[in-house]
Parts: C-alpha cells; sequence; structure tokens
C-alpha cells in the first residue's frame, strides 16, 4: 500500500500518522521527493481499508498495490539501482558488464590461462564454481575452499574480481573474505535462512532465477534479501524450465523488459545455461544485449571438451573474444558500451 502525503504536513502530525501505522504492525518506509512524500507500507495489509486514512487531513491520496515486493519494487524506488563492484558499474546506463569463466574451477592453470584470454577480450569479472551444486552425487563437485584460493590468486595477477556461487551459510566467513560477488544458484533462490544471512551482510548479490518460478516468486527472494538491509541485488536470468527439450532451458528475453518496467534492480542473463549449447550462446548474447540486459554471465572453458562440468555449454576463448567483438557492435546501436 502507497500513501501520498501532502507536501505541507507538520512533521508532528506526520509523526503521530507514522506511529498510528506503525501499532497495526507495519512497517513503513519512506520516500522523499522534491514535489510529494510518499509512505510505503510493508505488512499485513488486506484487513485494511484504505479509505479510513482519508480521515486523516493531511493524506492526499491511498493506493493498494498487488505486487507483494516492495523494496524491489520501481513504483517505491523509481531510479535504477547501480551496484558497485570496485570500480565496476552494474545497473542503469552504464556499461554492459561481462562476467566469464568456467562453470568449475579444476586447477590453477586453467584459471590463469582462461582469466588470461577473457581479460585480453574484455571481460571485467571472472567467474568460477568452487562449491558446485550436482544434480547426481557422484559427479565432481568442485574443489571447494582450493578452488576460492585459485579464484583469489587469478585476481590477484589479472585484475578480475570473483563471482561465485555459494550453497550454504555456514561457508558465508570464506566467501566475505574472497568474492567479490556472491551468487545464489537456482537450486537456492528461494532457501530463504540463506537469503536472510546474506541481507546480513554488505556484499553484492547475483540472485539467479529459480528453475521453475515466476518472476514474482523471484522478486520476493530478491525482498528476502533487502528486507535484512542489503540493497545490492543483481538479478540473473538463467533460463526456465519448459516441456521443451531442444535446449537445456528455456530463455526468458522478455524478462528484461519486463523487469525494466517493475523493478530498479540489474538484470543479468546466462546464455550458457539457458541454452546449454555453446553453438546458441553468441546469438542469445547479442538478443539479450539488444533487449536491455545490464550484464552477461558466460561460460568460457580452455578445453570444454575435457571440462569437469557443463563443457557442451562452454565457449572456447577464442570464439568468447568473435563474441565481445559482435557485442559491442550490438551496444553502440542502443547506446551503451561493453
Amino acid at each position: 500500500m502507497i500513501i501520498t502525503i501532502k507536501s505541507d504536513t507538520p512533521k508532528n502530525e506526520l509523526d503521530e500518522f507514522i506511529a498510528t501505522l506503525e501499532q497495526q504492525g507495519l512497517k513503513i518506509f519512506d520516500i522523499v521527493g522534491t514535489q510529494k512524500k510518499v509512505l510505503g507500507l510493508v505488512g499485513d495489509t488486506s484487513c485494511i481499508d484504505e479509505r479510513e486514512f482519508l480521515v486523516f487531513p493531511w493524506v492526499e491520496d491511498v493506493t493498494r498495490i498487488t505486487a507483494p515486493y516492495k523494496k524491489a519494487n520501481r513504483q517505491f524506488h523509481p531510479h535504477d539501482t547501480i551496484v558497485n563492484v570496485g570500480d565496476i558499474k552494474i545497473g542503469g546506463n552504464e556499461k554492459i558488464v561481462i562476467i566469464a569463466g568456467p562453470c568449475s574451477v579444476e586447477s590453477e592453470e586453467q584459471i590463469f590461462e582462461i582469466s588470461e584470454g577473457i581479460k585480453e577480450a574484455g571481460a571485467v569479472m571472472l567467474r568460477g564454481g568452487a562449491y558446485k551444486p550436482r544434480t547426481s552425487p557422484y559427479v565432481f563437485q568442485g574443489l571447494k575452499t582450493q578452488g576460492l584460493e585459485i579464484l583469489s590468486k587469478a585476481k590477484a595477477k589479472y585484475n578480475l574480481p570473483i563471482v561465485s556461487e555459494i550453497m550454504s551459510s555456514d561457508k558465508l566467513p570464506e566467501f566475505l573474505a574472497q568474492v567479490d560477488i556472491i551468487q545464489v544458484g537456482a537450486r537456492n533462490m528461494q532457501n530463504f535462512e540463506l537469503l536472510r544471512e546474506l541481507g546480513k551482510i554488505n556484499k553484492p548479490i547475483l540472485l539467479k532465477r529459480g528453475l521453475s518460478n515466476t518472476v514474482e516468486e523471484w522478486l520476493m527472494s530478491a525482498e528476502y534479501i533487502m528486507s535484512e538491509g542489503n540493497n545490492q541485488v543483481i538479478l540473473c536470468e538463467r533460463g526456465i524450465r519448459t516441456f521443451e527439450k531442444a535446449t537445456r532451458n528455456t530463455l526468458d528475453l522478455s524478462v528484461i523488459p519486463l523487469l525494466k518496467k517493475i523493478t530498479h534492480l540489474p538484470i543479468v542473463i546466462d546464455p550458457s545455461h539457458a541454452t546449454g549449447h555453446w553453438e546458441l550462446v553468441e546469438a542469445m548474447s547479442l538478443a539479450a544485449i539488444a533487449a536491455g540486459a545490464d550484464g552477461l554471465l558466460i561460460e568460457v572453458h580452455n578445453n570444454p571438451q575435457k571440462a569437469l562440468s557443463d563443457g557442451p555449454q562452454s565457449l572456447k576463448i577464442k570464439k568468447f573474444a568473435q563474441l565481445m567483438e559482435k557485442g559491442k557492435a550490438i551496444a553502440k546501436v542502443i547506446g551503451r558500451d561493453i
């Protein structure tokens, strides 16, 4: 629910009104504009008749909104959120951020070779899985702590901030120490206890959409993080599960302009997991740039045929460099840069 307060409302009257709302178990978030002051009510407003607020002389308008997410809602935060990772800015009309690297960290030699290649091609961040959620318990699960240490060495050598996926909150201390953007994978999108813990830290969170989740459910997961105080949330579309089997998942590119309309959070696209085929990654990457994505998360491997996970969807370094050149041309057409 949104309440618009008249611009000349005395402070004591406003404080009294807010106290009345809080007595009903509601949390109040205020937005001060140049012309208006708007109060956002978070809580169970289902039993509240919005007309009763019009009794207060300083209330100009009351609007009930159906979307249950408030902090992620553009109505409460009309300006684009820009997430900062050092000098890198994600969101708004900033440069399109390219994050690249292998699905799994396999060795120091592998990570160094890939890091050098993607850095030369124009990527600004390094992705790599140290802890790997796999469908089968019998396949490679990642190098874990050793994997994070290898990523940290690559970061120091090539000046590439790290993106890596966290599986559980007990690993949070080492992620806080070594990872620049903490990724929440599709399977953990609704791990609400983990999301709450991530909301208590001061570090960007890359929140992937769940395998079969709606946009509203996705944004409600972002709300869990933001409700604890961490507003540095980056949404990541990685394809959703449909009846189609020709691709690994179905990439929902329409979600880019949709999210731009209903939320202020940045949106990144993962064409690798979405398609599952390296041949399709370039086309979907370019389409995502044209649709207005704020970044791409692309799997790149120095030897995909021998990759310990997701080799079929990984680009070789040379192919990634070619994609970057085409991406720059598409970005220029829409008035952005990479």
